[in-house]
């Protein structure tokens, strides 16, 4: 399984109604990313969340969005080539202040 961990501090301007709007459609993609072969969803689990650490080291970031993906096929497809996920990267622009993207394997150091 590879984790994939999106965070984003979204512009300070931006209605909550269109904070709201994007992390649903961030979260829709569970469903709507399809497998070129199966045409079944292969994102395996999905988790999301606004930022609520006490801790005080999140560097402005807001909302965080956690995937699993099967294999480095799946999530390469998913960066490059899915018409979901590439149709929703369109729609961040002017929307974001800063992001941040790192990407895991369980036990992998």
């Amino acid at each position: 399984m590879i984790t994939h961990i999106v965070q984003f501090q979204f512009k300070a301007s931006l209605a909550p109604e269109k904070v709201q709007e994007t992390c649903t459609h961030l979260i829709s993609l569970k469903d709507k990313c399809l497998h070129p072969t199966t045409k079944q969803p292969y994102i395996r689990s999905f988790k999301a969340g606004k930022q609520d650490s006490p801790e005080g080291n999140h560097n402005g970031i807001t909302h965080v969005f956690v995937m699993e993906f099967e294999s480095d096929q799946d999530r390469e497809y998913y960066l490059t080539k899915d018409p979901a996920h590439l149709g929703f990267v369109q729609t961040l622009d002017g929307l974001i202040e800063k992001s941040q993207v790192v990407d895991f394997t369980e036990g992998v150091f």
